[in-house]
């Protein structure tokens, strides 16, 4: 997928279609046959931590969001308003989250120092900037290794609506690089062809092995490894398809969160995360406002602001938002300064992001931002403090390191730490 901003600048995101699998039969392999679906899901839950990330591709607008500054030079037309977390108050655009803040921690004091898409993306999906020779796991691929069942027949990693690519898995290998619902649709080809009897096929899994095995013993090569791998679990996946089937949501639930692709992708969410998966990303795009800032903000944070806010309700009804850490973020922030186009331009010197659920003391308010939101003047934090948070959030140790081909790369920017004071 090709990413276009209102800036010019784009992102590529190559897609991965994978063969998926049955939920039924993923509980039942899981020790969870017999179960409902509610008991289930809080079983798996107690069993595992889970992640789900909110993408905002493009930049949204703190002033809009999370750090209003209403009746300011730079506030915009809009108000702050109280919400469910004594004292913490969001934008009036955002009235169904603010009933869900006493769930969410804010962090307001981020500065990165990035004003490019791409460059910002990778520091907010990895905790570091680029280097030459070098690539840091994204997100969702770290957490794959950490936190998922190496028994289990799941991805450890799906994008909604969010793209991905192969590449964000690095050294960590296929099995945690992001399987990409393209357009929010179950993967293609599904079920094995009419023509191919299970007799077949198994004759045909075997026959594959046999010269599999026979090549490796010459010629085994990562990449030799890098397709079995791929094969293994496409081939595990296939028997429980079932985890993709999104037509059964009720109408209320398609109402609730809305008929609008991203208040699917938010219900296809639900769905996985119910279901085991281990990290789920969801995108919303495109927030690149360098025009009409204000009223694109109304049109998009609209969309947004219901189906962000049911998500989080439906994991806490279900006892699910306590195993399952939250993240709503982008690449930057938004200029305080308004253009001469009503437009906010990029600015990764002093925004927010939201965080909640396991691991987060729901209401906590970490960093400041000066009047008019130029500046961090009270805790400020990068990347690498967010991903020491979320790694610790999650009951990980964030000052390990992964040791790719023996080398030891510290899984967190070991010159930051933990935002201590949002962490329970």
């Amino acid at each position: 997928m090709r990413c276009n901003y209102a800036c010019g600048s784009h992102e590529s995101l190559t897609r991965r279609s994978f063969i998926g699998g049955s939920a039924a039969g993923a509980l039942s392999m899981l020790g969870f046959g017999g179960m409902t679906q509610v008991q289930a899901a809080k079983k798996l839950a107690a069993q595992q931590k889970q992640v789900v990330v909110f993408w905002l591709s493009g930049g949204v607008s703190q002033l809009e969001t999370w750090d209003p500054k209403p009746d300011t030079e730079t506030g915009g037309p809009f108000q702050a308003i109280n919400t469910s977390a004594p004292g913490v108050q969001i934008s009036e655009l955002l009235p169904y989250t603010a009933q869900q803040m006493h769930h969410l921690a804010l962090v307001r004091g981020i500065n990165t120092k990035e004003n490019n898409h791409g460059k910002g993306a990778y520091i907010m999906q990895t905790g570091r900037k680029e280097q030459p020779g070098f690539a840091y796991p994204y997100l969702g691929s770290s957490f794959s290794s950490h936190l998922s069942p190496t028994d289990s027949p799941l991805p450890g990693y799906i994008s909604v609506g969010a793209g991905g690519s192969s590449k964000e898995a690095t050294f960590l290998g296929p099995r945690h690089a992001p399987l990409v619902l393209s357009g929010g649709k179950a993967p293609a080809n599904l079920e094995m062809h009419s023509s191919m009897t299970a007799e077949r096929d198994a004759l045909r899994r075997s026959l594959r092995s046999k010269v599999s095995q026979r090549f490796e013993q010459k010629r085994k090569t990562a990449h030799t490894e890098v397709y079995n791998e791929s094969f293994d679990q496409a081939a595990a996946l296939m028997s429980r398809r079932d985890i993709f089937d999104f037509s059964h949501f009720s109408d209320k639930d398609v109402e609730r969160y809305g008929k609008h692709d991203f208040g699917q992708h938010c219900l296809m969410a639900r769905q996985l995360i119910e279901k085991g998966v281990t990290f789920v990303k969801v995108g919303h795009t495109n927030y690149d406002t360098h025009s009409e800032n204000f009223n694109f903000h109304i049109e998009q944070l609209g969309e947004f602001d219901r189906p962000f806010a049911m998500f989080i309700s439906d994991l806490s009804d279900r006892g699910l938002l306590e195993h399952t850490l939250i993240i709503c973020m982008c690449e930057f922030g938004r200029t305080p300064r308004i253009n001469s186009r009503i437009g906010r331009d990029h600015w990764g010197t002093a925004w927010s992001i939201a965080v909640g659920g396991t691991g987060i003391k729901g209401g906590a308010v970490s960093g400041k931002t000066n009047e008019t939101g130029t500046k961090v003047i009270d805790r400020e934090v990068n990347g690498g403090h967010l991903f020491h948070t979320y790694y610790q959030a999650v009951g990980l140790d964030s000052t390990e390191e992964f040791y790719p081909n023996g080398q030891p790369i510290a899984k967190a920017d070991p010159k930051t730490e933990a935002i201590k004071e949002i962490l329970a």
